[in-house]
């Protein structure tokens, strides 16, 4: 009975992705959260269903692979079975499809995801491809235009939209590819929790890549107050890291 206990308890401990859970973590919160956000869930699953019936259209060294969710424990080489085998095999397959691309830093995290909520390598070469080759192109070829044309357009946006940041920036010189960078490569992996990561995904995959912008300036002007307490280059940099930390899934719904 005391193993059976054991391995409930660290059931407990690892969310429904997979990943550890700190000591620290909320679980009255989170279970009051999730009640409540359960029956949007659904809604969304039965809408997402009906949108994929209705249309079809989605379907070099690999050395960061032991560094692909190293606190994910179907990731592990001890797991049964181990991810990181189905995670090789779908970045092969995609760097021999697409020659252009080959493979790029982050590729592994999105299909790392990709993995977790599909279990299937089949699909989740296709979701893959759809991300690279077609909702954002040129995001992870050699040159990386794409991505740095789409920071400079939130910089741009920014400006628009939450002018005193954008005045910080400039006032202190500091480059957008230095503090959004891993938001847009990632897609906003490790950068937000997981629930809303995957909320994030779904209007990526509908609506296309203006998802990423407007993420991107909800962040930015829901923590503007934050933000503008910043007096120099890093402390710039540190408000951007610091931002993310803690931010309910339910924030961005």
């Amino acid at each position: 009975m005391a193993g059976l206990e054991d391995g409930r308890e660290w059931a407990y401990r690892v969310d429904p992705y997979g990943f550890e859970r700190p000591d620290d973590f909320d679980y009255a919160s989170y279970e009051a959260f999730f009640s409540r956000y359960l029956v949007v869930l659904t809604r969304r699953a039965i809408k997402w269903s009906k949108l994929l019936k209705g249309k079809n259209s989605i379907q070099k060294s690999l050395k960061d692979m032991n560094r692909t969710f190293p606190d994910n424990v179907k990731f592990r080489r001890t797991a049964d079975p181990c991810l990181q085998q189905t995670l090789y095999n779908v970045l092969v397959a995609y760097g021999h499809h697409n020659k252009a691309v080959g493979y790029c830093q982050g590729m592994n995290f999105i299909a790392g995801y990709l993995i977790l909520i599909t279990k299937n390598e089949e699909e989740s070469f296709w979701l893959l491809d759809a991300l690279i080759g077609r909702i954002l192109p040129d995001y992870y070829s050699p040159a990386m235009v794409g991505l740095k044309t789409d920071q400079e357009v939130l910089g741009e946006l920014v400006k628009m939209k939450v002018p005193a940041v954008a005045e910080l920036m400039e006032r202190h010189g500091v480059m957008w590819t230095l503090v959004v960078s891993r938001w847009f490569i990632c897609l906003f992996i490790d950068i937000l929790p997981v629930e809303t990561v995957l909320r994030i995904w779904d209007c990526l995959f509908y609506e296309g890549s203006k998802i990423i912008f407007r993420v991107a300036l909800t962040l930015i002007k829901q923590h503007q107050a934050f933000i503008l307490e910043a007096t120099n280059f890093p402390d710039i940099c540190d408000k951007f890291k610091q931002i993310t930390k803690g931010v309910m899934g339910g924030q961005l719904d």
